[in-house]
């Protein structure tokens, strides 16, 4: 039997080897490299109004579909390339998403061309340091906070789209900018002595 701190996040499904390892290796885990920060935020722009393992099944066939999320060649793309696109059954198939896709690329690269590293944006506000929450149980995690609020409205203001404080808090979550573990998960803990161990190095 499981020690009561040995126990994961009540929302991974120990029978779904796909939905565990993300909980496991991914999520909320502290990332602060812009291209990957950016296509974590482009994932959960397309997840919305779907569920998560959704995304999760089909992420490979969306990163190639969608040029590695490289935000360059996303930013150019054509009718025809979105034609194509949605074509493929294997990505989320919403002309309105795929717009949002190619503005927040171009976004990326104006905010690049300022000087501005995405990953830095984001993570100034909470000065570049992990939020973290005592969770007791998963379902009191909150869809939004006020600070997802000032992050989203910011995020409009220059120009994103899909990017509603409940996608940004879901995007915070997943990039660690929270800890959102329950404190009875194994990773709640790891995920905090990584971030020491980052600092100290």
């Amino acid at each position: 039997m499981k020690k009561l701190d040995d126990i994961p996040c009540g929302w991974a499904p120990l029978n779904d080897e796909l939905y565990r390892r993300y909980h496991d290796e991914e999520w909320g885990v502290p990332e602060r490299d812009s291209r990957a920060l950016w296509e974590k935020f482009q994932l959960d722009g397309h997840q919305a109004g779907l569920s998560w393992i959704t995304i999760l099944r089909k992420r490979e066939t969306m990163r190639e579909e969608f040029d590695g999320f490289e935000p360059e060649k996303i930013a150019r793309w054509t009718q025809k390339r979105i034609d194509k696109a949605m074509k493929n059954p294997g990505i989320i198939r919403s002309p309105i998403k795929i717009a949002a896709t190619i503005k927040n690329a171009q976004v990326y690269l104006d905010m690049a061309d300022k000087g501005e590293d995405f990953a830095e944006y984001a993570w100034s506000f909470v000065d570049n340091k992990p939020l973290v929450n005592d969770l007791d149980h998963w379902r009191n995690v909150q869809a939004k906070t006020p600070l997802s609020e000032v992050i989203a409205k910011d995020m409009k203001k220059r120009g994103f789209k899909f990017c509603g404080p409940v996608i940004v808090y879901a995007c915070m979550q997943a990039m660690g900018m929270v800890n959102d573990h329950e404190v009875r998960c194994p990773r709640h803990k790891e995920i905090q002595k990584q971030e020491k161990a980052r600092k100290r190095a």
